[in-house]
């Protein structure tokens, strides 16, 4: 009968997300040994408690840690699990809990409000989070009750040690809890170079959604409690929505892989070597206009309308979502220089083909 499943060509290496790329192989590697023979169920298995131990030994510190299918989930039942539905969640304007979770923080909490606060770069304007808390103290408004940072930003940008210390105060001082979305979170901590318990727990953060998708795994984040009071019941939270793999190994055991011999931290940046040419690139092409610092694995950049829908036509892929003409290139573990070299040279043929026109 042949060849039953049908064949189809991968697509090129693009730039629309990092989402986009493939298993890397020493996930694979630790995926493949996961499948040989039987094991426990429901997280109670060989895989699940090493790598656990793993996170432990990584963050310096002894943690709670859950595994979920997506960092929807991990946002959601972790934030939850802060909040009664009275509450109230402070987060940026441009934060993927409001922007891209389509209300899934409000669903799993059942109600709790999720509050914009502004700020530059993607990052929280520290004294907003103080404002917002004291705009309105009575029983009729939603209390805060956390405040969640993006770690990498929603615009390619991170923050520093000091910035989350100024942030932990602003907790501190208003009672609230502190959360991270760390889907990029370890394109964050090659950019700074620093351990990673200085940008979490050391920092105030009582949990850390930590994400495995972008940087290699193909399914799967991890839930990490450093505020233990918190982690009460959350295997009830996980159950109850669909989040208790019940060959819990399989979410598991490609971590074990990817954190091994610091390979997370080679994937992310090496993704975040790439994000920096591709933006030395654009710098030299006085059509395009840099939108955001570039500080871990992707390029914001303003392009003129008519080279977007060239590029699009090329076959490349990528997002322009930020007002007209934003388009933001990410990079992943997997880009090369020659995939960047590729698009350049599509850019400058399209730009020398048909000039934008000048006012």
């Amino acid at each position: 009968m042949g060849n039953q499943y049908p064949h189809r060509e991968p697509l090129r290496t693009q730039f629309a997300s990092d989402n986009y790329s493939g298993i890397c192989p020493e996930a694979w590697t630790a995926l493949e040994n996961a499948n040989r023979g039987h094991s426990r169920g429901y997280g109670e298995d060989y895989w699940t408690a090493s790598v656990s131990n793993r996170i432990r030994e990584i963050f310096e510190i002894q943690c709670e840690v859950f595994f979920v299918f997506n960092g929807t989930a991990a946002n959601s039942l972790s934030l939850a699990s802060m909040c009664q539905s009275y509450h109230s969640i402070l987060c940026h304007e441009f934060a993927h809990i409001e922007r891209d979770e389509c209300g899934a923080p409000e669903f799993f909490s059942n109600g709790t409000k999720v509050l914009l606060l502004p700020g530059d770069n993607g990052k929280i304007n520290p004294t907003a989070i103080e404002s917002e808390v004291l705009r309105r103290t009575d029983i009729h408004y939603p209390k805060p009750k956390a405040v969640s940072v993006t770690q990498a930003t929603e615009f390619g940008t991170v923050y520093s040690v000091e910035e989350l210390h100024v942030i932990q105060e602003m907790t501190r001082r208003h009672h609230l809890k502190f959360h991270m979305d760390g889907a990029r979170f370890a394109n964050a901590v090659a950019a700074l170079g620093v351990p990673p318990k200085e940008i979490t727990w050391k920092c105030g953060v009582d949990v850390l959604c930590f994400g495995g998708t972008k940087n290699g795994l193909g399914v799967g984040d991890a839930v990490i409690f450093f505020n233990h009071d918190l982690a009460h019941e959350f295997e009830y939270r996980c159950k109850q929505a669909g989040q208790l793999a019940s060959k819990m190994r399989f979410l598991s055991a490609p971590w074990h892989g990817l954190l091994q011999d610091d390979v997370w931290l080679r994937h992310a940046d090496h993704a975040n070597r790439m994000a920096a040419l591709l933006e030395t690139e654009f710098l030299h092409i006085p059509e395009i206009k840099i939108l955001f610092p570039r500080q871990a694995n992707s390029v914001f950049a303003e392009l003129p309308t008519p080279l977007i829908q060239d590029l699009y036509g090329k076959g490349w892929i990528f997002y322009s979502f930020i007002g007209k003409g934003g388009c933001r290139f990410m990079c992943s573990w997997d880009t090369t220089e020659a995939d960047i070299q590729s698009l350049v040279t599509d850019l400058k043929s399209l730009i020398q083909k048909n000039p934008p026109a000048h006012s």
